[in-house]
């Protein structure tokens, strides 16, 4: 009897190892993700190369009036490690430019309550070109569309 108490203690205490071992949480982060620190390299006046030189390349640009370059990042989470990653977080830093490719301002877009926010100024954009390649971009994520989408969880 006490053997065969020791065997279900043992394989008690292997099944919750094996168990533990699974449930190891993966966060995945792709393209640009904001730093504080960086951002503040490029204030509002800054010129296009001091953009470049302290973001990088942008992931997209968009030439609507004025250039804009878009920095575009997601972050995936993986519960267990054989599962897919699913996506819980996307963000978009815009920096548009004036005509004399100076920086007019600078936005960290994401969803908040399903719609297209910007996380600096703290308001939602309104109507016209910009808002609507934002929706493109981050509405997929809500499943408006084919791409990838956000997990409610």
């Amino acid at each position: 009897m006490k053997l065969t108490k020791s065997v279900s203690s043992l394989v008690l205490i292997l099944a919750l190892g094996a168990t533990a071992a699974c449930t190891t949480r993966e966060v995945l982060t792709q393209g640009y993700v904001v730093d504080e620190q960086t951002l503040q390299l490029v204030p509002v006046g800054s010129s296009r190369e001091q953009v470049e030189l302290a973001l990088g390349s942008p992931s997209t640009k968009a030439t609507f009036d004025n250039e804009v370059y878009y920095y575009i990042s997601q972050t995936r989470e993986r519960p267990v490690a054989f599962m897919n990653p699913r996506l819980v977080d996307q963000r978009v830093l815009a920096v548009y430019f004036d005509a004399d490719n100076r920086v007019a301002r600078i936005a960290n877009y994401g969803l908040q309550d399903g719609r297209v926010f910007d996380f600096i100024s703290r308001t939602t954009p309104t109507g016209g070109r910009d808002a609507s390649f934002l929706g493109q971009i981050l509405g997929d994520t809500l499943g408006g569309g084919a791409g990838p989408r956000v997990s409610t969880n």
